[in-house]
């Protein structure tokens, strides 16, 4: 959630009202009502600038990545597409079908060229279709086959009423416009706002995201079309990664001062965006009360009770490298136990021993009012005392939120190579070693040691509860180790429910969702101080004092573990998950009344009449 009370300097509202653009943002088939002199604005370079700047908030992320959910990480209420089944319906509109901002952008490049400053038409034209393509690549995520509309479409245009575009074709289209703002954004080095304006590195980083998801949804999806296979859409990726890395576009490297412990965290929780790793973010300021709700989420029983869960936590190394699911007894290790000496990120992730707020000294144990796996979150959660200045400490945060970071780009390159069977051990050292060497790690992955042992508990063929399915040839080994990795250092970061659709591994979803284990009544110690934090009692038993004010339930009341008096906590034992379903849950669907306006629209298999189904 984001929460905007005043913001001059990033986006402008009052360029709407000048440009009396239409006040449907849905509407894909309609001149504005009310036009403006087209010959008295797009005259100056500030003119272009303040047009578009409506795209950064209404193309890219306004924050609440940190808010969603999938198989790593659950919240008290889950969502429809957490729950599936009869959950999901056909809207009759909206649902992600909307055009106008598209409209505004085609709007901008047909009259951009007016402006006399040619240099300034080049840039902001380069911008325009950074954000085209940004758009696109949000719709094909979304619905698959789109209309692909170039020029402000009237009243009466025919295109109106045109079929959906193939996703090659559109995919083509974005490559032409993402390729155009490559070569004609400035470097970050010269664009005085970076990274919270976009660059040419911006531009790399999300041919790198696209080509990937492209590649890896037609590879693991088996989708062949006439134009380019998805070898095609790798090798792109992995080109776009490489030049970006090389620095010619730009010099980014992965924040680090030297600190393993606490780099990791304090690079989400810093107020300004880190101009070495961030490549594009989302610019937030407690003075301008421009907010978002990150520590609300984390830290207020009502906001949210988010959690990772325990099979998530599970897929942390050791911080040398060795798996924690090859320990003996590791499936009922509790948590004071389980969380020493495994990767960094993962206390720097969520709350673990002698854990403490930014700023402050106190000891503070996983609460499990405010989670629902008891692995409760602490990425994003900033320093205490920049609380917003209207309230506690635990609500409003003003720390900027990463849209592309270069961590992203390092985990593209290894995950191209790999799965075009080109990939070194120096691209594993420059990649997945780099996000290792940052936090410390002593283990560091090696391409053959992955390959000649894949990870069973990784694996879902072997691991149906756990793992990922569908994962085959001689680097099966080094996928699952990379798709490890990206899921732990891009956690809560908008990009698992994405993965999970392009490696056609919806089903994990349906995987367990519990958290910390408890085997039965007693008094434990969460934090490492040596002091019980929670006390469980069995129905039946009197209710135990708190000395210290420990948080003492019931179980079966207070708390349910999966087996009844011991177990895994279950917040989530009797919810209506009704299952992933493979034929229709990848895509999302048409709205009805669209399909009925344009009878040549088709709707996604799986999602009723319309589909043929």
């Amino acid at each position: 959630m984001r929460i905007k009370m005043k913001n001059y300097k990033y986006y402008i509202p009052l360029v709407l009202c000048l440009m009396g653009l239409s006040a449907c943002n849905d509407a894909l088939d309609f001149e504005p009502k009310d036009k403006v002199d087209i010959e008295g604005y797009f005259n100056t370079a500030t003119d272009l600038q303040l047009f578009t700047n409506y795209f950064y908030e209404n193309v890219i992320g306004t924050g609440g990545t940190f808010e969603s959910q999938d198989d790593c990480k659950v919240n008290q209420n889950l969502s429809a597409v957490m729950r599936a089944g009869t959950n999901r319906t056909v809207p009759a509109n909206g649902g992600g079908w909307s055009w106008g901002v598209l409209r505004r952008m085609n709007t901008f490049l047909e009259y951009a060229d007016r402006c006399p400053d040619k240099a300034a038409v080049t840039k902001y034209t380069a911008v325009t279709r950074f954000f085209r393509a940004y758009f696109y690549f949000k719709k094909v995520k979304r619905f698959g086959d789109v209309p692909w509309v170039d020029r402000q479409l009237g009243s009466s245009d025919p295109q109106l009423y045109a079929p959906r575009d193939s996703r090659e074709f559109i995919m083509t289209k974005m490559l032409e416009d993402i390729d155009f703002a490559i070569e004609n954004l400035p470097v970050k080095e010269k664009e005085a706002s970076a990274p919270y304006r976009v660059t040419a590195g911006a531009a790399l980083a999300l041919k790198s995201a696209f080509c990937l998801y492209e590649g890896t949804f037609r590879k693991y999806h088996n989708i062949t079309l006439d134009g380019h296979d998805w070898r095609y859409y790798l090798e792109q990726c992995a080109d776009a990664s490489e030049k970006l890395m090389s620095g010619q576009y730009g010099k980014y490297k992965l924040y680090n001062t030297g600190k393993p412990a606490e780099d990791y965290m304090n690079l989400f929780a810093a107020q300004d965006a880190n101009k070495d790793e961030f490549i594009l973010a989302v610019k937030y300021d407690q003075g301008m009360q421009i907010l978002h709700n990150a520590n609300a989420h984390t830290l207020v029983a009502t906001q949210g009770m988010p959690g990772y869960t325990r099979k998530f936590v599970c897929t942390y190394l050791m911080k040398d490298g060795s798996r924690f699911t090859s320990i003996p007894g590791w499936q009922n290790m509790q948590f004071a136990e389980e969380i020493k000496d495994r990767d960094p990120r993962l206390t720097q992730s969520i709350r673990g021993l002698n854990y403490h707020r930014i700023g402050e000294s106190a000891i503070l144990a996983p609460d499990l009012q405010c989670s629902t796996t008891g692995y409760q979150p602490i990425k994003f959660v900033g320093e205490s005392k920049m609380g917003s200045i209207l309230m506690d400490k635990n609500n409003m945060s003003s720390n900027d939120l990463p849209e592309f970071r270069y961590a992203e780009v390092l985990l593209n390159l290894a995950e191209a190579k790999a799965e075009l069977e080109t990939l070194t051990q120096d691209d594993l050292d420059n990649t997945i070693n780099e996000l290792r060497r940052r936090v410390g790690m002593t283990g560091l992955l090696s391409m053959t040691v992955a390959n000649s042992n894949p990870d069973t508990y990784l694996d879902g063929d072997i691991s149906p509860e756990s793992g990922y399915f569908n994962v085959k040839g001689s680097n099966k080994g080094v996928i699952l180790e990379i798709r490890r990795e990206r899921a732990i250092e891009m956690v809560q970061e908008g990009c698992r429910w994405d993965d999970l659709m392009r490696w056609k591994c919806g089903k994990m979803i349906d995987q367990p969702l519990t958290g910390q284990y408890f085997p039965g009544a007693g008094s434990y110690d969460l934090s490492g101080d040596g002091v019980a934090d929670v006390i469980l009692y069995a129905e039946g038993d009197s209710k135990p004092k708190a000395p210290n004010g420990e948080l003492v339930w019931q179980i079966g009341k207070d708390i349910v573990l999966s087996d009844g008096s011991r177990g895994y906590l279950d917040f989530h034992h009797g919810a209506d998950r009704q299952g992933f379903n493979e034929v229709r849950d990848y895509l999302y669907p048409v709205p009805t009344d669209e399909i009925n306006l344009n009878p040549n629209l088709t709707q996604n298999p799986g999602w009723g009449a319309a589909s043929g189904l």
